[in-house]
C-alpha cells in the first residue's frame, strides 16, 4: 500500500510539472524516473530494457530518416501553385497537399516550407491560412505510422507490452476519414479565421538595426536633409541615442555619431541602406555577410528564451547575427541586443560559414525561409529515396521486412547518396524525446510494478462497467484530448497508454481500440496554440490570439472526436 502512495505520488507530481509549470518535459520525466529507480519501483535491468526497447529504437531511426525526407524538393516545388485568387480553392489545394506530405514527413518541416508561401502570397490575407496549414499538417500526421511521434511513441509502448508494435497503416482509414471531414468543416468555417485589419504591417516587416559611425557624412544633418525618410522598403521608426530612445522620429531632429538608426521594413532589401555612408549593420558589425540570410521562429523552451540577443551570446552560439527581428507582426523598441527573446519570435539570421553544423540549432530554432539555400537534392535523389521509401513502406505493410530494417537501409542510402551527413545526424539526433520515451517506459513498468495500473484499471471498470466499453473508450479519448490542450502531445500519449491498455485488459477486451484512442486523441490538438508545435508556429506568423484557435479549432474538434470515437470500434472491433 505505501509502495501506491509513494509512486501515486511521484505520478500526480509529475502531472503537475507538466501542466502548471514551464519545466521541460524531459527534465520532469528524467528526474521522476529517477526518483522512481532510486526508490526501488524498478530495477537496473527494466531501465537499461527500456532506454534500448526495439519499439524506441524504431522511432529514432524514423526520426533520423525524416531528416533526409524533408530536404527532397517536391513540396518546395509544388508550393508555388497552391495559393491562386480563389480562397476556398486555395484552402482546399493547401489542406491537400500539406496532409499528404505531413503523413510521410515531419509536419514541422512540411509547415515551415509553407508557411513562407503562405505569408508572401498577394491574394488572400495570411491570418486566414497559416491556422488552416497547421491543423491540415496535424490531421495529415494522423494518417500513417511516421506521420507524427505520437503515433510512434504509442507503438513503441505497444511493443514494450506485447513485442508487437502497430503496423504502419493501421492509422489509414480513420485517419483519412478524420483528414477529409477536417478539410471540409475548415473549408466551411473558414469566416471563422481573423482577417488581418493592419495592411500597413507587411509580412516581411522586421526591426533592423543600423549605426552611425564616427565619421559617417549624415551626422550632424537632420533626418530630412539626410533622406532617411526616402525609402520605399524601409522605415525610420526609432534612434537609440545612449540611453534615450527617440520615438516617432521627427524629421527635424540631427543625427549624432552613435546613433542607433532602428527601421522597419523588409529585410530583403536591406541593400537601400548602402548608399548612406557610415552606416552599419548590426550583423555586419558582428563580421558577418548579409547575403547569408537565413529566416527562423523561435521554439518553445529554447536555451536562448528568455535571454536579450546579447545576453545570450548569440554570435558564438549559432555563427550568426541578428540581422532583424518581429514579434507577432508588431514593432519591437530598442536596441536588438537589448531585446529578450521569446518563444516564437521571428528572426531574420546573417549565417556564418559553421551554421549548418551547429548541434545546438533544431532544439532552438525552425527555419521558415532559407535565402542562402541549405543542401538541395538533385532530381536524381529525389527518385531514388522517394522509390526507396515507397519500397521500404510496401515491404514492411506486407510484413516481408520489418520496419525498423527498412528504414535502416533508408538511412544508409541517403547517406551514401549524399542526401544527409553524418554531422547533421549527430545534430539532428532526437536525445531528448529519446529521453523522454524511455523515461515513461520506465515509469509505466514502475506503475505496473507498484499494482497502480491494475488497481486504476479496476476502479475505472467497476465504474464504467454499467455504460458499457464505449463509455469507456469516450473516456480514453477525451481525458487524452484535455492532457493534450494543456500540456504535450507527446506527453499526454505517455501518460495515458498505461491506464488505457490497464483498462481493455480489466474489461477482457481487444487492446487496439483503447491504444488508437490514445493516438488519436494525443493529435487531437486544436483549441490552444500549446498542445502541438505547428500550432505555436503560426502563432505569432498569423498574429493570432488563445481566441482565434478556439473559435477556429472548436468545429474541427468536435468533428474529429465524434470520427474517432464512431469510427474506431468499427475499424478495431472490441
Amino acid at each position: 500500500m505505501i509502495d501506491q502512495l509513494l509512486i501515486t505520488a511521484l505520478f500526480l507530481c509529475l502531472l503537475a510539472s507538466l501542466i502548471f509549470t514551464d519545466w521541460p518535459a524531459v527534465w520532469v520525466f528524467t528526474c521522476t524516473t529517477l526518483a522512481a529507480y532510486f526508490l526501488g519501483f524498478v530495477d537496473t535491468a527494466d531501465v537499461l530494457a527500456k532506454a534500448s526497447n526495439s519499439g524506441l529504437m524504431t522511432l529514432i531511426l524514423l526520426l533520423l530518416v525524416s531528416v533526409g525526407l524533408e530536404k527532397l524538393s517536391w513540396l518546395s516545388r509544388l508550393s508555388g501553385k497552391l495559393i491562386t485568387s480563389g480562397y476556398s480553392a486555395s484552402l482546399l489545394r493547401l489542406g491537400v497537399v500539406t496532409a499528404f506530405f505531413s503523413a510521410f514527413v515531419n509536419n514541422t518541416a512540411v509547415v515551415a516550407t509553407l508557411a513562407h508561401t503562405v505569408r508572401s502570397n498577394k491574394h488572400h490575407p495570411a491570418s486566414k491560412l497559416l491556422i488552416p496549414l497547421s491543423y491540415a499538417a496535424i490531421l495529415g500526421g494522423t494518417m500513417t505510422l511516421i506521420g507524427t511521434s505520437t503515433n510512434l511513441i504509442v507503438s513503441s509502448f505497444l511493443e514494450d507490452v506485447t513485442g508487437q508494435g502497430l503496423a504502419f497503416f493501421d492509422f489509414f482509414v480513420v485517419g483519412a476519414s478524420v483528414t477529409v471531414l477536417g478539410l471540409v468543416v475548415m473549408l466551411l468555417s473558414a469566416r471563422l479565421l481573423p482577417a488581418s485589419q493592419d495592411d500597413s504591417i507587411d509580412i516581411n516587416e522586421y526591426l533592423i538595426e543600423a549605426e552611425v559611425a564616427t565619421d559617417s557624412p549624415l551626422v550632424g544633418k537632420s533626418i530630412m536633409e539626410n533622406r532617411l525618410r526616402d525609402m520605399d522598403d524601409l522605415f525610420l521608426v526609432e534612434i537609440v541615442r545612449d540611453d534615450y530612445l527617440i520615438s516617432p522620429v521627427a524629421p527635424h531632429e540631427y543625427v549624432e555619431a552613435g546613433d542607433k538608426l532602428i527601421f522597419s521594413g523588409d529585410v530583403k532589401h536591406l541593400n537601400a541602406l548602402e548608399r548612406f555612408n557610415g552606416l552599419q549593420l548590426f550583423a555586419v558589425e558582428e563580421g558577418l555577410l548579409r547575403e547569408n540570410m537565413m529566416e527562423v521562429i523561435v521554439m518553445p523552451n529554447a536555451s536562448i528564451e528568455g535571454k536579450t540577443v546579447k545576453d545570450s551570446g548569440f554570435r558564438s552560439l549559432f555563427d550568426a547575427a541578428v540581422v532583424g527581428m518581429r514579434r507577432g507582426g508588431k514593432r519591437l523598441s530598442g536596441k536588438l541586443g537589448n531585446i529578450t527573446i521569446q518563444a516564437g519570435d521571428s528572426m531574420m539570421l546573417a549565417v556564418g560559414p559553421d551554421f549548418n553544423e551547429r548541434k545546438n540549432l533544431d532544439k532552438n530554432f525552425v527555419v521558415v525561409d532559407d535565402s542562402v539555400g541549405g543542401a538541395k537534392t538533385t532530381p536524381i535523389q529525389n527518385y531514388l529515396v522517394t522509390a526507396t521509401l515507397l519500397v521500404v513502406i510496401a515491404l514492411a505493410t506486407t510484413g516481408a521486412v520489418p520496419l525498423i530494417k527498412g528504414m535502416a537501409f533508408l538511412l544508409v542510402s541517403m547517406l551514401v547518396l549524399g542526401v544527409v551527413r553524418g554531422s547533421e545526424l549527430r545534430r539532428r539526433f532526437p536525445f531528448e524525446l529519446w529521453l523522454i520515451i524511455a523515461s515513461a517506459l520506465t515509469l509505466s513498468q514502475a506503475l505496473t510494478n507498484a499494482g497502480l495500473v491494475e488497481t486504476l484499471a479496476n476502479f475505472l471498470h467497476d465504474h464504467l462497467a454499467p455504460l458499457g466499453p464505449y463509455a469507456a473508450l469516450a473516456g480514453i479519448y477525451f481525458g487524452t484530448l484535455l492532457l493534450t490542450e494543456t500540456m504535450t502531445n507527446n506527453a499526454a500519449a505517455a501518460l495515458v497508454f498505461p491506464i488505457a491498455f490497464g483498462l481493455a485488459e480489466s474489461y477482457g477486451l481487444s487492446y487496439m481500440p483503447f491504444v488508437m484512442t490514445v493516438a488519436f486523441g494525443a493529435s487531437a490538438s486544436f483549441l490552444t496554440p500549446y498542445g502541438y508545435t505547428t500550432n505555436l508556429m503560426v502563432q505569432n506568423l498569423g498574429r493570432y490570439e488563445l481566441k482565434d484557435y478556439f473559435r477556429a479549432g472548436l468545429p474541427l474538434s468536435i468533428v474529429y472526436s465524434a470520427v474517432v470515437i464512431v469510427l474506431l470500434p468499427i475499424v478495431f472491433p472490441f
